[in-house]
């Protein structure tokens, strides 16, 4: 009876060995199998949250050497351009993806949403 399952000396209790590991792939791929314009909507959403919040990251921190006189006129005009730019760039993607401003602020639970309110 070397075996069956029982109590070990940790007071743990020992799985009996699988024959096949047939019934925990065929789980894998069950739960693997999902609709693609799903995936790829998420995949969209979740890259789309990212590029959105190092943008405002990096609008904060052109605000502040604006603010701390770091920049020339010519670099405040180019800073402020491209951060225009990404911007509409990132309406457009939203566009084109029917996904909102708030779909890419990310629930973090307990900690809250990800990115702050504007």
């Amino acid at each position: 009876m070397a075996d069956a399952p029982g109590p070990r000396r940790d007071g743990r209790v020992a799985r009996q060995p699988r024959a096949s590991t047939g019934g925990r792939t065929g789980r894998l791929q069950q739960r693997l199998e999902t609709d693609s314009e799903q995936v790829q909507r998420d995949l969209v959403r979740l890259v789309l949250t990212i590029v959105e919040l190092v943008r405002q990251l990096m609008e904060r921190q052109a605000l502040r050497r604006v603010e701390a006189d770091d920049l020339t006129d010519e670099q405040v005009e180019e800073l402020g351009l491209a951060l225009m730019r990404l911007e509409d760039a990132m309406t457009e993607l939203r566009r084109r993806f029917d996904l909102d401003v708030s779909d890419l602020n990310l629930d973090l639970g307990p900690l809250g949403p990800l990115l702050p309110p504007d």
